[in-house]
């Protein structure tokens, strides 16, 4: 007669990794959504939008356009770059939740669209959209 009884723990021979899988499976998708893609230095061509929301356009704003000759208009009335600063901080005075829409060429100098966009931030404008077109099909 023995003395002790058997024990009833068995080694570990087969290590379960199904739970494992699955927990790095789920960081795996939470780690690609939530990872923005890499910018890359490309040749492109802009402005072109996919999606165009039309709510949006309703809204009262102030049009600011480049031509492709570099010239700067405030509603279609042609202006250099200190006159649309007083004239934007005179409709500031006015309507403070000012919204302004700036529209350039495509084939527009980069420099003169950052230009153009310090007057509206020295004229305390928070709200300024990007015209573009729909991307064509």
């Amino acid at each position: 007669m023995k003395k002790y009884s058997d024990n009833k723990h068995h080694t570990l021979t087969e290590l379960n990794i199904t739970p494992l899988l699955d927990l790095c499976f789920v960081l795996l998708v939470i780690f690609i959504i939530t990872t923005a893609p890499p910018v890359t230095d490309m040749d492109m061509t802009l402005p072109s939008a996919a999606n165009v929301n039309p709510k949006d356009s309703a809204r009262k704003a102030y049009y600011v356009s480049i031509s492709s000759q570099g010239k700067v208009t405030l509603n279609q009335v042609e202006m250099n770059e200190e006159m649309l600063l007083k004239t934007l901080v005179e409709f500031r005075k006015n309507e403070p939740d000012l919204n302004v829409v700036l529209r350039a060429d495509a084939a527009i100098d980069y420099q003169r669209v950052i230009n153009v966009l310090d007057v509206l931030i020295a004229a305390n404008i928070v709200k300024v959209g990007l015209a573009t077109e729909s991307m064509r099909k």
